[in-house]
């Protein structure tokens, strides 16, 4: 029988091989699953890590080495050419230093370096992912949003999607903007019959000092309504993700108050079918976008009936990869927004967003929004011009509500052949306010 000092010995040899394989993290070609758990726990946040831990999540860990990421030579070379000619101003605004103004255009990430001892670190991080997004232009997603319970699907709401982007895209894109538009959205409820017509029209301005503008429009009150820029922290049609979520985080910078918490090592949501270069995309003439061309996948936890663990888990070619992130955080200006703090966890390469952490105003966790990333390919129009679209074969993006257990996840096509256009133009017209009636009839 071993003596008791014996067993102290084992004891801390299994303590110490446990801690270093935990430091080390897990390995490509491994899953993270309910027993290798351990393996993670400095590297996500503890609230997704809860789900591997009880077994509701699965994923396979990849490599994706941190040189691969396909860069657009437009967005590189302007990136290249922004290093030192910004700063913010007072309420975290992007400001020319040679001007001391706003800059007309900016294209690529206008903050190449970012110095973590800098005060200003955090919104610099913060425009950088919202640069890296407009690069891909304009959008019309016909979309799902979805409510879903730990067992299944218990409520779906089909929505057109315009996003319209004045600022990042590539020369070319450009679009008139005599009044100052930074963006555009306008969603419009499709289904389910009791919420058809439904619409939310948004109007956010490159002026620092003006809030959105923000109007819905309810068919049962056949009239146009114009509600605080706040309400858009609100869930969306009663559900868990808000307006200000967007792709990841599409509130207005200069409405919060930043700053640069930390870096981290960590994981991330990725898609397996991208980083192996597969991605499909058609060029539509009569539109004269590109639309995305998604295979016939189960990649969430309720399309498997096989599938044992959470209904909005992210399955399929849904991966996990290491990066290393700027973690950033965020207060509110405005004390009506429903979320006291915000949490991002943003790629400290390519500035894609992977985890948003939001907490009240007394300091308890709300909520988590969690986020894939795709390496951009290039798609060759018949013309001979080149694109660099996401790359993307499916979607995630899932904010799950904490205290209520239950989350809702938006992204997805409403059906196999629903239209995702990337690079498309609208008519100004379409984000009219006057036209929003006529969207929601």
């Amino acid at each position: 029988m071993m003596s008791r000092p014996g067993l102290v010995v084992v004891a801390l040899v299994l303590f110490a091989t446990v801690a270093a394989r935990a430091a080390e993290g897990p390995k490509p070609g491994e899953t993270l699953d309910q027993s290798t758990w351990r393996e993670a726990e400095t590297l996500l946040p503890p609230e997704i890590l809860r789900h591997y831990r009880e077994g509701e999540y699965s994923n396979p860990i990849v490599d994706w080495p941190e040189s691969k990421y396909s860069w657009p030579p437009d967005f590189l070379a302007a990136t290249k050419a922004n290093a030192g000619r910004f700063t913010v101003g007072p309420r975290g605004e992007i400001l020319s230093k040679e001007t001391g103004k706003q800059p007309p255009y900016v294209l690529g990430l206008p903050f190449p370096t970012i110095d973590p001892s800098d005060p200003a670190a955090g919104v610099k991080v913060v425009w950088n992912q919202f640069y890296r997004f407009w690069y891909f232009g304009n959008l019309l997603a016909e979309s799902q949003v979805n409510w879903i319970s730990p067992r299944g699907l218990d409520r779906r709401t089909d929505l057109d999607v315009r996003f319209a982007y004045y600022d990042g895209v590539p020369a070319d894109e450009r679009l008139p903007n005599p009044q100052n538009f930074l963006t555009q959205a306008l969603i419009l409820v499709k289904a389910p019959a009791d919420l058809h017509g439904t619409a939310a029209l948004t109007w956010r301005y490159r002026d620092p000092d003006r809030r959105d503008s923000t109007w819905s429009y309810v068919p049962a009150l056949r009239r146009v309504r114009a509600v605080s820029p706040a309400n858009r922290s609100d869930g969306f049609l009663g559900s868990d993700m808000s307006q200000d979520d967007g792709p990841f985080f599409d509130g207005k910078p200069e409405d919060f108050e930043w700053h640069l918490k930390g870096e981290a090592e960590g994981l991330r949501f990725a898609e397996d079918l991208n980083l192996k270069d597969v991605s499909k995309a058609r060029w539509v003439p009569e539109v004269g976008a590109w639309d995305a061309d998604w295979p016939d996948t189960k990649f969430l936890g309720y399309m498997d009936p096989a599938w044992k663990g959470l209904a909005w888990a992210p399955t399929g070619p849904s991966v996990l990869a290491r990066r290393p992130f700027w973690v950033v955080e965020g207060v509110p200006r405005d004390r009506y927004y429903l979320y006291g703090k915000l949490e991002l966890w943003i790629d400290k390469l390519t500035y894609q967003g992977a985890w948003h952490r939001k907490y009240g105003w007394k300091g308890e966790q709300l909520n988590t929004m969690q986020v894939m990333a795709w390496n951009p390919i290039p798609f060759t129009r018949p013309n001979g011009k080149v694109d660099y679209m996401q790359g993307s074969n499916m979607a995630y993006q899932c904010a799950e509500n904490l205290k209520l257990n239950r989350a809702t996840v938006a992204g997805i096509k409403s059906s196999p052949t629903s239209h995702f256009y990337g690079r498309i133009k609208f008519n100004p017209d379409v984000f009219d306010v006057e036209a929003l009636v006529r969207s929601g009839k």
